[in-house]
């Protein structure tokens, strides 16, 4: 869990620096549409650094649950954003179409999870 911890601190440190490189680097560099989907991969980071800051401190999931939902939301991250970064970057679109929607499809699996997790541990308590 530790290690989990770990990867979600430096995660949200390299979601600022993307944001901040975004905001004050690629602004020269991509249209208004690029640097929108760029800001919204940082943004989908943003919001599953914190969920899984939460899903890794909480005392309702054990130990391998907290351990299955991060590596989806990690692999979600990896895939969504990450595909896009790929393509703010230059990466050919047409080549990596699949991906964005993939790491979607990864977070709203990980979010199930997490739910049926947290509703059978009320359960059963």
């Amino acid at each position: 869990m530790r290690r989990n911890l770990l990867v979600v601190c430096l995660l949200g440190a390299l979601t600022i620096l993307l944001g901040a490189f975004g905001a004050h680097t690629l602004k020269e560099y991509l249209s208004v549409e690029g640097l929108n989907s760029f800001e919204t991969g940082v943004k989908y980071q943003m919001y599953h650094v914190i969920v899984l800051l939460l899903v890794n401190t909480t005392s309702m999931l054990s130990i391998k649950m907290k351990n299955i939902i991060s590596s989806m939301f990690l692999a979600g991250i990896c895939f969504f954003s990450g595909s896009i970064y790929a393509i703010a970057f230059g990466f050919n679109p047409k080549m990596i179409w699949f991906v964005t929607p993939l790491g979607g499809l990864i977070f709203i699996l990980g979010w199930l999870k997490l739910g049926y997790e947290l509703y059978k541990n009320k359960k059963n308590t």
